[in-house]
Parts: structure tokens; sequence; C-alpha cells
């Protein structure tokens, strides 16, 4: 079956209900979906935005911190002359899995709500959604796999300005921001080739982190220049510094009491994501109230709720730097096969 994108044949697939509905299209639900197919169950993936839509909204000439198999799923391999594939290379490597394998793929259908079945195991899922031209829609399911992600849920300063439209939770490339002055918000790997990539191209740059020293977890190679722009002052750095107000054209700063104000044409709040819990609550699937966890069987990445599993980041709450493509691409294998496993049993 090949990527659905009319309504002809979607509706046609929607007069019964599915083994499995995915949500998500990024390489875990894209993974799930092999699985599925494998297998012969009737799935559809449903994606509100476009084929693997998070790594599309990484920055343009982004390269991944990692080797090319590890990208990998399914079995199809990713070619390429570098050791460290890029964001474009990656898109085209995720295209080419959803045509090898010819899966179904609904693009640009939001999932607005899941109501979980009433009473026993029998009963299915409901899933609504809506399309990009505002058409409504019920799906039937007997099990769901959540794998959303969390790259369009940005954390939240929750600070007065954060949402001017100069304030920007995600960076693409530097060529607008010539001669600007910009204030990058963070200390982890995000922030810190954002800042290194608009000072090479001729912007004015200053990096605020409420941490004393830059994360740990900064790629090896990205580091030292980092710290030696840092060191000789081409990229002012202030440490232990909180942002406690955002203006049209300023930064309110405040470090240990002090505050100060900083020149800001833009602003990029590079503080991280998280995934957002809303379908997960809306079925019933209890959350740890500190991290937004949701409560899964470790073994099959089952929930609480009966039939719905949870796939990839989606697992992670506020802790989205545990699981990455490398590793959460084998969720998808995992939960078909316990959906494989759960339906047989139903049918006997």
């Amino acid at each position: 079956m090949a990527l659905v994108f009319g309504a002809d044949e979607g509706e046609q697939l929607r007069m019964s209900p599915r083994d499995v509905i995915i949500i998500g299209a990024g390489p875990a639900g894209l993974a799930a979906a092999i699985a599925a197919k494998k297998y012969g169950l009737d799935y559809t993936v449903l994606e509100k935005g476009m084929l693997v839509n998070s790594l599309y909204h990484f920055p343009t000439h982004m390269v991944f911190f990692t080797t090319p198999e590890l990208l990998e799923i399914g079995g199809l391999p990713f070619v390429t002359p570098y050791e460290k594939p890029t964001r474009l290379e990656s898109l085209r490597y995720y295209r080419r899995v959803a045509d090898t394998y010819e899966l179904a793929v609904e693009l640009g259908e939001t999932v607005t709500a899941i109501q979980p079945p009433k009473t026993g195991r029998t009963e299915t899922f409901t899933v609504k959604t809506r399309s990009g031209d505002g058409r409504t829609r019920d799906f039937e399911s007997r099990t769901i796999v959540l794998a959303i992600g969390c790259y369009d849920h940005p954390n939240l300063l929750r600070i007065p300005g954060e949402q001017l439209p100069h304030v920007l939770h995600y960076y693409d490339q530097p060529h607008r921001y010539y001669r600007k002055q910009v204030v990058v918000v963070g200390g982890k790997n995000s922030a810190a080739e954002t800042a290194l990539e608009l000072y090479r191209a001729g912007v004015h740059v200053t990096l605020v982190h409420r941490r004393a020293e830059l994360g740990e977890s900064i790629k090896y190679w990205v580091r030292p220049d980092i710290e030696n722009r840092i060191a000789e002052g081409s990229i002012p750095a202030r440490f232990e510094t909180r942002v406690v107000e955002i203006r049209p054209k300023e930064v309110v700063v405040e470090c240990r009491g002090q505050r100060a104000t900083l020149p800001a044409d833009h602003v990029f709040l590079m503080t991280g994501y998280q995934t957002d819990s809303t379908l997960m609550s809306q079925a019933g699937v209890r959350l740890e109230p500190e991290t937004c966890v949701p409560e899964h069987n470790e073994s099959t990445f089952e929930s609480n709720v009966s039939g719905f599993y949870i796939a990839g980041t989606a697992l992670t709450g506020v802790h989205s730097g545990r699981i990455f493509i490398e590793n959460g691409r084998f969720h998808g294998q995992v939960v078909i096969d316990a959906i494989r496993e759960r339906l047989a049993t139903v049918e006997v």
C-alpha cells in the first residue's frame, strides 16, 4: 500500500477497525509501520505534519552526532559518503524507507482526540482527526501506538514577552540574521551550535545560560570551538544568568540578584523540548507528576491503558534527551511484536 495523500482511498480504509493505528511518522512510527506490514496487520500511520516532521525542522545544515547505520530502520541501508550523515541525507533516507516499503501514511492528519474502549479487550479505540482542509474523521482501531516525539512542544520559560514574534524556539539557518543582535538562551548542544553558526555568518551573538558552565552533552567537536569563541570574546557569554523578560528590542537578564539588559533583534530560546501529553491524558494514560513520564511496561511499552502503546521519545516526558533515533528506532518492532501476540490471543 502506497503513501496515502487523497481522501478516496483513505475513506475505503476506514470502513472497518484497524489492527493498529500509529500516531506519528518519525523513525519510531515508521519502524512500527514496517513491522506491522511485515506481519500482515491492518495499520495506518497518522501524521499531522510531514514525513519525519521533527527532522525537517532541524537546523538546515545540521550534521548528526552519530553514524548512518544507527539511523537505519527496517533493514534498509543508509548510504552516505560521510562518516556522519546530514539532515538533508536523513530526510532523503526516510522518504526512501516510506517508498521502499510502500507504507500507508496519511500526512497532514492531526489527531485531536483518542477515546479508549469502554469495556473489555475486544472493543476499539476511536481516534478523531482533523485534516488541513478542516475535515474531521473518525478512525477505529484495536490498538494504538503513540510515537509523536517531542520537537514541536518546546520547554517554555513562562516569562513576559516570550510570545513576541522575534522570539524563536527553533533555528534553521543564519542568513536572515546577518548584522543583527541575537541572544541565544541555553547551554547544551543546540544552543552552542546555533551560536557558532550565527557568529560565523556575521551575526552579533550573546549566549545566556542559567548554569555556571556549558552542558556535558555538547558534541566533542563543537565544545572546543564554542569554548574558544567565548574565551576570546567573539561570542560574549553570560553564565549563571536567567532571562526574566523579553522586550521588542532587548532582553532583561538577572545574575545573582543584579539585572541588566542585552540588545536583541531576535531571541533563540534553545531550552529543550518535551512530549505533549494531551493525547495520553485523554486516553487515560497515567503520567508521573514531576516528569510526565507515562506509566508503561518496560518490556512491551504498553501503557496502563490496555492496548495503548508508546514508542520513541514520547516515553520520556520532560527528559527528551534520554531517547534518540539511535535507540528509539527499535521500539517499533517491540510494540508490534506485543500487539501481534495480543491480537492472536484475542482471536483465539
